[in-house]
């Protein structure tokens, strides 16, 4: 049994940590290209926009039509979704300044930048943080019931982890002009994954049941959808344009949409 759950813990270890794999794009580039920070920008909105609509609110409303029946279960759902939004609202009202952390400069408006891409890279490691959470706990379940397809399960979920620690590391990587930061923000909000495994199978699993799952995941996918809306369009547009934009939304569905095959 200890070894089923040292190999479950390890998976699971795994999945989570590759966040820091895309990281490492932040490491490779050595000039600061604004128009590929938009591209990049766009990638993630992608990411998470299908990501949130393709599967993480049709997983919660299936959770809660389980527990509530079709039509209440898709009221919490969108209720949940809903109330994502608005605690990110809520997040960005109360989030501190970030100004006395950056070397006071001339001109106002690069430290404002600086701050604003900062702020949309905490908002992105903690949106994938709290969605990581319960990955972490399935991905653990799955390889303690059956070895083979919780390997396979931490694969296509490591896969897809990659470009979500894009989302995290490249605002970051342009806002304190520091790859270290920018891999450790990125990798350690993969850190839930196997922190979910070990605190949700230990402490919360005889709490957390389908109904807790799907308002959890209903309010993720708000969040991810008012971070990609609100934060990484705008500032994606700003500095790549609608076309180079379009292009990153693209490729981020696209990545996302190939992982999530392999995830079935």
């Amino acid at each position: 049994m200890e070894e089923s759950l040292l190999y479950a813990f390890g998976l699971t270890l795994f999945a989570g940590l590759s966040t820091g794999i895309g990281s490492i794009v932040s490491l490779v580039y050595k000039k600061f290209d604004y128009r590929f920070l938009g591209i990049m920008l766009g990638f993630s909105a992608g990411v998470m926009l299908f990501v949130s609509f393709v599967e993480i609110f049709p997983e919660a409303k299936q959770n809660l039509s389980r527990v509530f029946g079709e039509k209440l279960g898709y009221t919490y759902a969108a209720l949940g979704f809903f109330g994502g939004i608005g605690l990110m609202i809520l997040i960005d009202k109360l989030m501190p300044s970030f100004e006395k952390r950056f070397i006071k400069r001339n001109k106002t408006i690069v430290e404002s930048e600086d701050q604003r891409l900062f702020r949309l890279g905490l908002f992105s490691a903690l949106a994938l943080a709290i969605h990581n959470f319960p990955e972490g706990l399935a991905t653990f379940l799955s390889a303690l019931n059956d070895p083979a397809y919780g390997l396979s399960i931490a694969i296509a979920i490591a896969i897809h982890n990659i470009p979500e620690g894009i989302a995290v590391a490249i605002p970051i990587y342009y806002a304190t002009k520091s790859r270290k930061k920018a891999f450790w923000y990125s990798f350690l909000s993969g850190l839930t994954e196997p922190l979910g495994a070990l605190i949700g199978y230990f402490i919360l699993l005889q709490f957390f049941g389908e109904s807790v799952f799907g308002i959890v995941f209903a309010s993720v996918a708000g969040m991810m959808v008012y971070i990609s809306l609100n934060e990484l369009l705008p500032t994606a547009h700003e500095h790549a344009g609608q076309k180079l934009t379009t292009y990153g939304i693209i490729a981020g569905m696209v990545v996302m949409a190939i992982s999530l095959i392999l995830l079935t």
